[in-house]
């Protein structure tokens, strides 16, 4: 008996010239290594949820939960708003937990 099996198409696909760091439930690329400290991080595979209020260590943030595309497993947060002027900083920013990403593509 042969078994075949589908491979998982991903939405999009990080350059494999650089390092990138993936989804650790299906290996979708989320974020290119090179990006993460910059404003604006290009995140692929990656979907936000409705934004709703929540206390955090650091104070009242609107955050909106974002997941994986592929395989939905919740991946962190958006910040949409700090309340506190010191935090603002962090609005349009994302965190992704580390327990859900891999490093793939040339890292030593």
């Amino acid at each position: 008996m042969v078994t075949m099996t589908r491979s998982k198409t991903f939405q999009a696909y990080l350059p494999s010239c650089h390092r990138t760091y993936s989804c650790i439930h299906c290996r979708a690329h989320l974020a290119n290594h090179d990006e993460l400290i910059s404003k604006v991080i290009n995140e692929v595979n990656v979907g936000c949820g409705p934004a709703e209020e929540r206390v955090l260590l650091t104070g009242l943030h609107a955050v909106a939960d974002i997941y994986c595309e592929n395989c939905k497993t919740t991946l962190g947060w958006k910040y949409e708003h700090a309340f506190e002027s010191s935090q603002k900083y962090k609005e349009g920013k994302f965190i992704i937990e580390l327990a859900h990403m891999i490093k793939d593509n040339g890292w030593d």
